[in-house]
């Protein structure tokens, strides 16, 4: 064990592990050494090939700084929103990916491409001008637990609050739980919200990691994901993944209304 502590919003703990070190939040793993390269960039490459443009990023969650840097790599200014202060700060000292700790300070300045605000991500909602291009929720999975917090950051109108401050052509992006049917619950309740909150959704289900991932757009349409036009060049994504992991499980398509989705 590296560190551990319990902060005002959950027990954090990063350690060693048989997949490197390793980031657990509330005794559930959120990261590791690994793997997760191929989770970040499985959360980040499709919303950015939908966007129209790609100037300005808004990330709710992920601690570790990973999502802010890839977004930044892809040639975004990035607002990086999470309620935790502790947890974002022993992941930069802990954690041999993400931030480091010279880059969180100055990302904590406002000395750069990246910006991080210590806030609820549903309060600074409400405080933003519409314009970003692009809007992630990268947040501990959605739980029947009553007292977690996070589950607000997941509904309707939540999902709402991040197309409000879209530009035109933007895209809202979450990790959307496992396509495992024995444990796909989450990512069914998910893609029945973006399908009734979007004209275009798409799906990408990491063909290497256990999560899926959604993505939608106001506009609706047909998606065109060319790694070509995207600055960031991806090591764990290529045009064949990209083909072959858009298409969702048939119980994810069959729980949505005819014609939605993509």
């Amino acid at each position: 064990m590296l560190f551990e502590t319990r902060t005002p919003f959950q027990h954090v703990l990063i350690g060693r592990t048989a997949q490197g070190v390793s980031l657990f939040c509330d005794e559930e793993r959120q990261s590791t050494e690994a793997t997760q390269l191929t989770y970040h960039e499985a959360l980040m490459v499709p919303p950015m090939l939908l966007a129209k443009r790609l100037r300005r990023v808004l990330i709710i969650g992920s601690s570790e700084g990973v999502a802010s840097r890839i977004a930044a790599d892809a040639g975004a200014l990035v607002d990086h929103v999470d309620i935790d202060r502790e947890a974002v700060r022993a992941c930069a000292e802990h954690l041999p990916y993400g931030y480091t700790p010279e880059e969180l300070a100055a990302a904590e300045r406002g000395d750069g491409a990246v910006r991080v605000h210590y806030r609820d991500g549903w309060e600074f909602l409400g405080d933003c001008e519409p314009g970003y291009d692009v809007v992630v929720i990268d947040l501990p999975d959605e739980n029947d637990d009553p007292a977690a917090q996070h589950n607000r950051l997941y509904g309707a109108e939540f999902l709402a609050r991040c197309a409000a401050v879209l530009a035109p052509g933007g895209v809202v992006s979450s990790q959307a739980g496992c396509p495992t049917m024995w444990r796909n619950d989450t990512l069914i309740t998910a893609w029945r919200r973006f399908t009734e909150a979007f004209g275009t959704v798409v799906y990408y289900g990491s063909d290497e990691h256990e999560w899926a991932f959604l993505s939608g757009r106001r506009e609706p349409g047909e998606p065109d994901l060319r790694l070509e036009e995207l600055a960031y060049r991806p090591e764990t994504i290529d045009a064949t993944a990209l083909r072959g992991n858009t298409v969702p499980p048939l119980r994810v398509r069959a729980s949505a209304p005819p014609g939605r989705g993509a």
